[in-house]
């Protein structure tokens, strides 16, 4: 990797928490004269002999957003033009023939991107349940690389970070751990063991519903060269507007994620005892199943992503959906606005939930506004 112009530790203090690095991370040098925050660099051809000759080869945004990465999650960071682009960079780590070990509740497009590699005879695919290590770690026998989501998509199941990592280390795996909707202020794996986070920053880092972008931050700096090598070499790169849109969102993910979060405690609790709510998923209630899990590797919250269970039919759930107001009927999530989808209606996620099941991505909205509508909705169509 070309050496960085924003290095991770310019000016951070140790004793900074993660909210003050997130605003102060990949800023230019504190020069008379200098700007406040790194500028955009609209070129793909530089003078020769330069640090830099063309554009697939990096640029100061791509640097500075990195540096502020790799400092939130303690290691190396490589940008991507997406979460997928990033998630594919990963798999050519793996040896031909080499073995993955799966969450069996994991992102579809992740799925898809491994499924298919494992029908090409690239590589071989275990999948397994995160949250029984046990069941995991048996599956990882002889894997190559193990990979896991902090909170998984759309079912909200939380991994046991640090004994997976653990395990996959004893067996000379790389451990893999997506972060998305955790985000590096309610996670670090890097610190829980993990070899590689992966990021799609499109989602909460970004949060504006406005860019794609993915990033990978490794433990070890080899990874890091090796997907900078893949993201050259295939052409995987972000953009430089993308990359400078996705700093200047990671400056207020800590206020976001707040705001957003405890919206996500309150509607989940309400949701919990509504007539017409099936089942709730969110670790952050006390009797989820994962409660006492995301306590232990989630200190610091579950984050602002929740799922439910309509009690009725699929199309009734559309039904509810369609009648919104405020809360948007689209995909995607992480967000300042709330959005909300049946997952059902996508068949990588049908096979693993059931046909009522709806994400929920709380945004910043006033969370009286929020529940209003998503009470009226579902007293509307189930009565």
């Amino acid at each position: 990797m070309p050496e960085s112009p924003y290095p991770a530790s310019l000016d951070l203090d140790p004793a900074w928490t993660a909210d003050t690095v997130a605003v102060q991370a990949g800023r230019p040098a504190r020069v008379p004269g200098a700007p406040m925050n790194p500028p955009l660099t609209l070129s793909t051809t530089y003078v020769h002999d330069a640090r830099l000759e063309y554009g697939r080869e990096g640029n100061a945004g791509w640097a500075a957003l990195e540096a502020a990465l790799g400092a939130l999650d303690g290691g190396h960071a490589v940008t991507f033009a997406s979460g997928l682009a990033a998630a594919t960079a990963i798999a050519e780590l793996v040896p031909p023939q080499g073995t993955v070990a799966l969450s069996s509740v994991t992102y579809y497009g992740v799925r898809n991107v491994l499924e298919r590699l494992a029908a090409q005879g690239r590589l071989r695919l275990r999948m397994a349940p995160a949250d029984d290590p046990a069941a995991f770690l048996a599956a990882a026998e002889g894997a190559d690389l193990v990979w896991v989501e902090s909170i998984a998509n759309p079912l909200m199941v939380v991994a046991d970070v640090p004994a997976i990592a653990a395990g996959a280390r004893e067996r000379g795996a790389i451990s893999v751990v997506d972060a998305t909707f955790a985000t590096p202020l309610r996670q670090c794996p890097l610190g829980l063991g993990a070899d590689l986070v992966l990021h799609s920053a499109t989602k909460f880092i970004g949060g504006h519903s406005d860019l794609l972008l993915g990033a990978v931050v490794c433990r070890d700096a080899a990874h890091a060269d090796a997907l900078a090598t893949y993201r050259h070499d295939h052409g995987a790169v972000p953009g430089d507007l993308e990359a400078f849109l996705a700093l200047r969102g990671l400056r207020t993910l800590a206020v976001r994620l707040d705001r957003a979060e405890a919206s996500a405690v309150e509607l989940a609790r309400r949701l919990s005892s509504h007539p017409h709510v099936a089942t709730v998923h969110y670790p952050g209630l006390p009797g989820d199943p994962q409660h006492e899990r995301a306590a232990r590797v989630l200190p610091r919250g579950s984050g602002p992503m929740l799922s439910f269970e309509v009690a009725g039919t699929g199309e009734q759930t559309e039904a509810v959906l369609a009648r919104l107001r405020l809360v948007t009927h689209a995909t995607s999530l992480g967000g300042v606005e709330s959005l909300i989808e049946r997952r059902a209606r996508y068949a990588g996620d049908a096979a693993i939930v059931g046909p009522t099941l709806c994400r929920l991505s709380v945004g910043i909205e006033n969370v009286e506004d929020l529940w209003a509508d998503l009470d009226g909705a579902l007293r509307a169509v189930l009565g």
